[in-house]
Formats: C-alpha cells, sequence, structure tokens
C-alpha cells in the first residue's frame, strides 16, 4: 500500500471507519420493562441478533464502504482505470457509504415507547455522516485532497549534535582561558612585577607603542586637494534678430530656388523651399532675413533676400 498516495480525505475515511466499529460495541437499543412494579432497563449492542439486520446494513456496510474506498486510493493512478461493473473502487465506496448511512437514519425510528436508541446508534450515524462526506468530497475540496504524507524531508540540525551548552566546537577560545583578553599585549603576554630595587623591564608592544626594535611607520604625507574645476561654459545660441518696427507684410518671389531655415534657428536644418515662379507672403523681417509663409502655413527665415521681386 502506497501511504504517500493518501490524502486528508482519506484518513477522515479511516476515522470515521474506526469509529464505526466502536460504536457497534456500544449500546444500540434500550429495553425498559416491569415485572411485579419492579421496573429495569436492559441494553444491547448492535451484535446481538434481536437486532438483526442493523450490523450488516449499518455497521458492516459502512467498514466496507471505507474499505473500498482506501483501497482506491492507495493504488494511485493505477486504479483510474479498473472499474467493476462500470464505477471505480471508490465510487463503489461513496455509494456504499450512503447506503449505510440511509439504514442507519431510518434504524432510529420506531421501536414503541419502551424501546429508546443507546449511545451507539447515535455515535454511528455521526460516525457514517463523517464517511460519507469524505468519501464523496475527498476529491473535490482541496483542503482533503491535500496529501497525508509529505515528501520534503525534515531540516537537518546545525553545529554538533549533544555538545554541552555554550561549546562552540575546536578550536575557539573559552572564557577564562588566556589570550582571550590581551588589552594590546601581543601573545597575551602580561606584566609581571619589576623585583625589589630593579628596574621595570619595557615589554614588547602595547597599548599602541610599537615593540622594541620594531621600525615606526612613518604616517604617509598628506595628499593636496585639488582645485576644483570649473564647469565650461556653454556655447552662446545665437539670438534672431528682432523685427523690424516699420514692415508691412508683402508678397515677393525669388529668382532661384532658395532654401527656408528654422523661424528661430537660422543655422539649423531647411525646413522648407522656395520656388521661382510662386508668390510668398513675407509676414515679418529680421535685419536683412525675412520670415517667409509657405502654402501649407508654416513658417521659414528666408536668409538670402537678392534678387527678389515685390509684388
Amino acid at each position: 500500500m502506497n501511504l504517500r498516495a493518501l490524502t486528508r480525505g482519506d484518513a477522515a475515511v479511516a476515522g470515521a471507519a474506526l469509529l464505526l466499529l466502536i460504536a457497534s460495541f456500544l449500546p444500540y437499543r434500550s429495553f425498559s420493562f416491569c415485572v411485579l412494579k419492579t421496573c429495569r432497563t436492559n441494553s444491547t449492542s448492535a451484535w446481538s441478533t434481536d437486532l438483526f439486520p442493523v450490523l450488516p446494513s449499518v455497521f458492516l456496510l459502512g467498514i466496507a464502504a471505507a474499505v473500498l474506498v482506501l483501497l482506491h486510493r492507495s493504488q494511485g493512478e493505477a486504479a483510474t482505470g479498473r472499474q467493476i461493473l462500470g464505477l471505480r473502487l471508490d465510487q463503489w465506496g461513496t455509494a456504499l457509504s450512503l447506503a449505510a448511512l440511509w439504514s442507519g437514519l431510518t434504524s432510529l425510528a420506531g421501536g414503541g415507547s419502551a424501546v429508546s436508541n443507546g449511545f451507539g446508534a447515535w455515535l454511528a450515524v455521526l460516525a457514517l455522516l463523517v464517511l460519507a462526506g469524505a468519501a464523496a468530497a475527498g476529491p473535490l475540496v482541496p483542503a482533503l485532497k491535500a496529501p497525508l504524507l509529505s515528501d520534503k524531508p525534515a531540516p537537518a540540525p546545525q553545529g554538533f549534535q549533544g555538545a554541552p551548552l555554550g561549546y562552540q566546537g575546536p578550536g575557539t577560545t573559552q572564557p577564562g582561558q588566556p589570550g582571550q583578553y590581551d588589552y594590546g599585549f601581543q601573545g597575551g603576554a602580561q606584566q609581571q612585577p619589576p623585583a625589589f630595587g630593579g628596574q621595570p623591564q619595557p615589554q614588547a608592544g602595547g597599548y599602541g607603542y610599537p615593540a622594541p626594535g620594531q621600525a615606526a611607520h612613518d604616517p604617509a604625507p598628506p595628499t593636496q586637494a585639488l582645485p576644483p574645476q570649473q564647469p565650461a561654459a556653454p556655447e552662446p545660441t545665437p539670438a534672431p534678430a528682432a523685427p523690424a518696427v516699420d514692415f508691412a507684410p508683402f508678397w515677393f518671389a525669388v529668382p532661384v530656388p532658395r532654401q527656408l531655415a528654422p523661424k528661430d534657428n537660422p543655422a539649423g536644418a531647411p525646413v522648407g523651399e522656395l520656388l521661382p515662379g510662386t508668390w510668398y507672403l513675407a509676414v515679418e523681417q529680421r535685419g536683412t532675413a525675412l520670415v517667409a509663409q509657405l502654402p501649407d502655413g508654416s513658417h521659414g527665415l528666408l536668409v538670402d533676400v537678392s534678387g527678389i521681386q515685390r509684388g
């Protein structure tokens, strides 16, 4: 049996079948009778022959339905094409669970006033409700379709297993060992007090001073800061000439084809061309240049005005 193919819905089916089996041993019916003014109550389980056919139609049928559903789900994709009388095993299990639920509900009715349903009868109906619901909704509800066992392995613990608390591994310095707090002394050597009447011996390096015989490194000369470079001034753009004060628009023609420059940038690329034999309207004068209007309504600057014919 492939346990990794089982889902949460299959676990609910198995749990309901186990609960149904337990309910079969609990009191299913309670009988009350009186003899010589003495009343007694007697109970019996579903395994009693007096309650036949409650055991096969309710309990055994429900357990068989759960077995068929789990058998189909445990086979995985291989059981998809296996059918019995046109139905798969899980479909047969769902149908049998619904039939067992119907039998359990109908068995609760009847019996007369002296007969009452025991705890086992109500528990059996509850188990059959869970069984039928899980069998029918297991392939449809995403929460029930989730796998019961995950293939993802558990993360391995880090560090040394079984090491005492605070142990950091070999090669590390433990608190209280020499060499942990050097305070500038090389090799962790501590200064010994001088002998009586003697001179204190210099120690090898400490508190930022070099050891005897060790050449002190001269600090590097400070680098001279370079003066900040001035940004290059942008090239001035030639301003267009101011229009003449006493100018009146007029028509003119050119003797030869001439190019029109942009109205606001005389040094720019041509925006049009004036052809001989066509009259153009001069709408503005800028120095010796004219602002001409083309037939499409656009304007351009005519720099060379020599030989033009006024209209």
